[in-house]
């Protein structure tokens, strides 16, 4: 397979020139209007953030996006699913609630949004996955497969489970209907290490399944209520808490894939990158620690696995933030450096399974040729 195309521009502008001016000529550059969009339905597909984190991207880089579709003769429309756990997104109404308090209206953004899987998250389709190994048939939220193209508009972060997300993460776990989120986390369940829990109760206010007691003084993960969603993972400073099925965390990389595989197969796609306000964990949480590294810029590409390989390249060569939770384990004197900021990052994670298991179903290549933009 020949290298894929990945078009990037630093955050650094001149004045009279903004950042949303530059994204739009990223766009531009990278191909966008070389999609026939003339009276289809296209879906940009993003995250309207949870209550109380402020990662997430602000509307006008949609608006960026939607006027840019619309100059070609498109139907623009934002739209996300319905979350798995119980949080301020989980239903339709909720959902849209949050993406207005958070600025995404049809005034801020130059389009309307619809939750892709519906009032309750029970409003999906059953794609067959191409060169699905794990997955056979992905549930898709319906709005997304009714678009005739989609447009990945992702914040490029750090992630307690996969490593980071970016457009892989953004379209295979972001499209999944409520089913689908639960298809992709149902490898194992997460158990307390005891003798390292601190009874600090960090994990019980991340678990949006009600699934953590502390009935003997330290944490316990009831399986008959825990999701596999691993928020608590994330949550846990002392590495107490691990998924007990070894190859969890390659088993949800991979469905991750083939769920994006489904969003992505025979139909035009496109896909952005923004990496900024890294932060450690997703955006589904309800804050947001400071970020791990430096903004480093915006990325385009027609290849998803390209695009997040870059991502995750140039998070590679940044220097940490000292004052963040990377920086912070990379200072403590027992720390077991991995020289790999994902991995340093969140410990647990094997972020290298979703690109390699990506590009092996046919999604695309890791294998790519920067062009940069000033």
């Amino acid at each position: 397979m020949e290298k894929a195309k990945v078009y990037f521009t630093s955050f650094r502008t001149q004045v009279g020139t903004s950042w949303l001016e530059k994204l739009r000529r990223l766009c531009i550059a990278a191909g966008i209007k070389n999609i026939d969009m003339e009276g289809k339905f296209v879906a940009i597909k993003m995250h309207f953030g949870e209550m109380g984190n402020l990662a997430f991207l602000r509307p006008q880089y949609a608006k960026v996006v939607a006027d840019l579709v619309k100059e070609q003769g498109g139907i623009p429309f934002l739209t996300d699913c319905n979350t798995l756990y119980p949080g301020s997104r989980k239903h339709a109404l909720e959902h849209m609630d949050i993406a207005n308090l958070h600025g995404f209206n049809p005034m801020t953004t130059g389009c309307q949004i619809i939750i892709g899987d519906g009032l309750k998250g029970t409003d999906d389709v059953e794609v067959p996955v191409k060169n699905g190994e794990y997955v056979k048939t992905a549930k898709i939220g319906r709005a997304v497969m009714d678009a005739d193209i989609v447009i990945s508009l992702a914040h490029f972060k750090g992630h307690e489970m996969t490593g980071f997300g970016g457009a892989i993460k953004n379209l295979g776990m972001g499209c999944g209907s409520r089913a689908g989120k639960m298809e992709q986390h149902s490898s194992g369940k997460c158990v307390v290490n005891q003798d390292l829990c601190r009874n600090c109760h960090k994990c019980a206010k991340e678990c949006g399944s009600d699934a953590i007691s502390f009935d003997t003084g330290k944490a316990y993960i009831d399986p008959e209520k825990c999701k596999g969603c691993g928020r608590c993972i994330g949550a846990c400073g002392f590495s107490a808490i691990r998924n007990e099925q070894w190859d969890a965390g390659d088993l949800l990389d991979k469905k991750m894939a083939e769920y994006t595989q489904a969003v992505v197969q025979d139909r035009p796609c496109f896909h952005i990158n923004l990496a900024m306000d890294i932060s450690p964990n997703c955006d589904c949480h309800g804050e947001n620690d400071a970020p791990i590294l430096p903004d480093i810029g915006m990325f385009a590409s027609f290849d998803p696995v390209a695009v997040d390989q870059a991502s995750a390249d140039a998070c590679q060569k940044a220097t940490p933030v000292r004052d963040s939770q990377l920086g912070d384990n990379l200072a403590k004197e027992d720390w077991h450096h991995h020289h790999d900021v994902f991995m340093d990052n969140n410990p647990n994670v094997h972020w290298k399974e979703t690109l390699e298991h990506a590009e092996k179903i046919g999604m695309g290549t890791r294998e790519y040729e920067l062009v940069t933009l000033k």
